[in-house]
């Protein structure tokens, strides 16, 4: 990605410190609020390549305190969390995601191109800051959903009360395939290995423990799974909060570093193995994916199990076999794509929005606090698209045959990861998932595997399995994000080079 150079403009600016909140049993608690799973920020929690964040060092592409301390976190996006650091001083305050599937730390700079995120984001304007050092060299990350590019420089970085000295960071001047006005993030806090870390930065885990800021070289994450509760969460550094888990936790090795990766036994379904790991398979723990991502004809296998159905693809054929012949005739006597769907009756104009059509039927919380049922309006959305479609292809003098064709073709391609609808009122009858890590049989029921996605006033429900296929060299992998690590308490301890499960109290 090319890096436009911009003139530095150091803008004076009113700059916040950090508020400390209070602390109980020596850990630093930082109360935050959540926020549903929402179907038009949906982009923001998935994977959507097959290498992206899960390349290997050389697949990266780089141009040129308290004894124990924790950080609440956000529920954004229902299974994806942030929280607050500080960068510089004064520190200036940042909403980031603590993915321990990257390495690095990078926020928004105040020198990137003017967006309109700007106005939702915090940005970072090193010239108020009275620790930045400039480095000065450009670097490129590339994630699953999208890349960041910027400048190397090194500043203090506040986490909780745990101040970071000289930490190499990214001041992002450039993104691209963030969905940034959509989401609450702002950056992203790395909490892999070194040996992942773009620019051989070393990651800010690292330099704490590095620095003697922390007891044990260990750190802990608890997702909260109650979508009713206002606390999305915490990270503790240093050490463990025994009311977050029950029992023991079951430590497994790390097998490869640069990603939290380890050993996965055995997948089942309902209590059947499925044969996938005889020749041994791996498992990425990534708290920056909201998903659990697997090979692709794995996880087709779960979805057919659970009976889900990737509803883009699903909807737009629909729309194209039933009525794609008299929404081709309507077209071709003048009517506008506007007009065509609520004229076949699959969208009803209100004189403002097409709305309710004959599509899934999912359960409504109304304000009252009472349940009731509606009919979503996929089939209206897919009718007014593939309208559309057919429009600018009628432009160009395409045949009738060729055109049903192309439209069959993009319906296929509307969905290429395939989130998958589910019927809300079959949850309980779908099969318990099961991953056997260190000898131990790790299950998820339908209610944690399932997520209910917000659209306006009514939501629906897809599957929280998604196919990501990795390639040999580091492939096949399973990659366990928000959903697994909600259902299980885990400690990712850098000093032994393992990864601990408890069941999540």
């Amino acid at each position: 990605m090319a890096i436009k150079f911009l003139m530095v403009l150091c803008i004076l600016a009113s700059i916040c410190s950090l508020a400390i909140p209070s602390s109980s049993n020596g850990l630093l608690r930082i109360p935050l609020k959540k926020e549903r799973l929402n179907l038009n920020k949906i982009k923001a929690a998935r994977i959507t390549g097959k290498q992206g964040k899960y390349a290997t060092q050389s697949d990266l592409h780089n141009l040129g305190g308290s004894a124990t301390d924790v950080v609440s976190l956000k529920n954004c996006l229902d299974a994806q969390y942030y929280g607050e650091i500080g960068v510089g001083s004064p520190p200036q305050k940042f909403n980031v995601i603590f993915d321990t599937g990257s390495s690095n730390l990078w926020v928004p700079s105040s020198h990137r191109n003017f967006l309109m995120d700007s106005y939702v984001h915090s940005r970072y304007n090193s010239c108020q800051s009275s620790t930045h050092t400039v480095i000065g060299k450009h670097c490129n990350i590339h994630y699953g959903f999208g890349s960041i590019s910027g400048l190397l420089s090194k500043d203090n970085v506040q986490v909780g009360d745990l101040d970071v000295k000289d930490q190499v960071l990214i001041e992002a001047t450039n993104e691209r395939g963030f969905p940034r006005v959509q989401t609450k993030f702002d950056g992203i806090l790395g909490l892999g290995f070194p040996e992942n870390s773009a620019g051989n930065a070393m990651p800010v885990w690292h330099n704490m423990v590095q620095q003697g800021l922390l007891n044990q070289e260990i750190f802990s994450l608890w997702l909260n799974q109650h979508p009713e509760k206002s606390e999305g969460g915490e990270i503790i550094f240093g050490g463990v909060d025994q009311k977050h888990f029950k029992g023991e936790h079951t430590y497994v090795p790390v097998t490869q570093k640069g990603h939290w990766q380890i050993g996965l036994e055995d997948f089942l379904i309902a209590n059947h193995s499925t044969g996938l790991c005889v020749v041994g398979c791996a498992a990425i723990m990534d708290s920056g994916t909201s998903f659990i991502a697997g090979p692709k004809a794995m996880v087709t296998k779960i979805n057919h199990a659970m009976g889900a159905k990737r509803f883009k693809s699903m909807e737009c054929k629909k729309v194209l076999s039933q009525y794609g012949d008299m929404m081709w005739n309507l077209l071709l006597s003048g009517l506008q794509p506007d007009k065509v769907c609520s004229s076949i009756g699959l969208c009803y104009n209100n004189g403002s929005r097409h709305v309710i059509s004959k599509i899934i039927e999912t359960k409504v919380l109304h304000k009252s606090g009472k349940e009731f049922s509606i009919r979503e309006d996929l089939q209206c959305a897919a009718c007014e698209m593939t309208a559309i479609w057919i429009q600018t292809l009628l432009r160009q003098n395409k045949t009738k045959v060729k055109i049903f064709e192309y439209l069959n073709k993009l319906c296929d391609n509307l969905n290429p990861v395939g989130e998958s609808a589910v019927n809300c009122d079959n949850i309980r009858n779908m099969p318990h998932i099961s991953f056997i890590l260190g000898n131990r049989s790790f299950h998820l029921t339908p209610e944690q595997y399932v997520l209910k996605v917000i659209k306006g006033f009514s939501s629906f429900c897809i599957s929280g399995f998604i196919p990501l296929d990795v390639p040999p060299r580091r492939g096949p992998l399973w990659i366990l994000g928000g959903i697994f690590m909600e259902a299980y308490h885990t400690v990712f301890d850098f000093g032994y080079h393992r990864v601990g499960f408890a069941e999540a109290a």
